[in-house]
């Protein structure tokens, strides 16, 4: 099950602190790590600082946009150490580590961190389904990627030894990440053709419909009746 909990690292900047992330995950017993975009390449502080998670580091990967990164998960948790100007679907370290065990039994699912210095952007926070958000000490709430790792990797390993007792959940299939962006744009498509979104003035309607289906989760089957409506808008506006 752990193998398919995925921890990716955006734009990632210090070669120490992919070793660092390394060496937290196989602590956990994760060893799926990905890159996007990576200011470095993984170095010889990396494997220094990886300890005894080299393997780790030798079987990472890496693409190019975290869309390539999260195509095939039907979960995506982004790491925010700030609201945001538009609010989205918050989990607690604990409700995420919970999330991503239950629902790694049958599917890859991720969870994303940002740059060292600013995290993630707007844009890509978009793509995920829930942020987390570690309550720090609000007078010092400095944690360093490999420690935020760590944190949330512990969380994931705890949900999956108390699975190991349970029996497994038979789970409604969501949508992958590659699905979703497909129905986000259709959606626009079809709202565009009915002239709900001014191409000139499209405002703030996609991103905050994108946190309203994020927030409700459709499952797969409930993303195809979705894809039905807009394709029955289509051939109305095309008539």
């Amino acid at each position: 099950m752990l193998e398919n909990i995925r921890i990716i690292l955006v734009g990632t900047s210090h070669p120490g602190n992919i070793g660092s992330a390394a060496r937290a995950m196989k602590t956990m017993g994760l060893s799926q790590l990905m890159l996007v975009a990576p200011k470095v390449e993984p170095d010889g502080k990396s494997v220094a600082l990886a300890a005894g998670a080299v393997d780790v580091l030798k079987n990472l990967t890496v693409v190019d946009t975290l869309e390539e990164a999260i195509a095939d998960c039907p979960l995506v948790i982004g790491t925010s150490a700030r609201r945001r100007g538009l609010d989205w679907p918050q989990l607690d370290a604990r409700e995420a580590g919970e999330r991503l065990a239950v629902e790694g039994q049958i599917s890859p699912v991720a969870l994303v961190f940002g740059r060292e210095n600013h995290g993630l952007s707007n844009e890509e926070l978009q793509l995920c389904n829930f942020h987390v958000n570690i309550p720090a000490n609000p007078e010092y709430s400095s944690l360093n990627l490999a420690q935020a790792v760590q944190l949330l990797a512990y969380e994931v390993r705890m949900k999956h030894l108390s699975l190991n007792a349970e029996p497994k959940p038979e789970l409604e299939p969501y949508p992958n990440g590659e699905q979703l962006e497909g129905f986000y744009e259709h959606l626009e498509s079809a709202l565009l053709k009915t002239g709900f979104i001014k191409p000139q003035h499209p405002g703030m309607i996609m991103a905050k419909l994108r946190r309203l289906f994020n927030r409700a989760r459709p499952e797969q089957q409930e993303l195809n009746i979705l894809r039905g409506v807009l394709t029955s808008i289509d051939k109305t506006c095309n008539k």
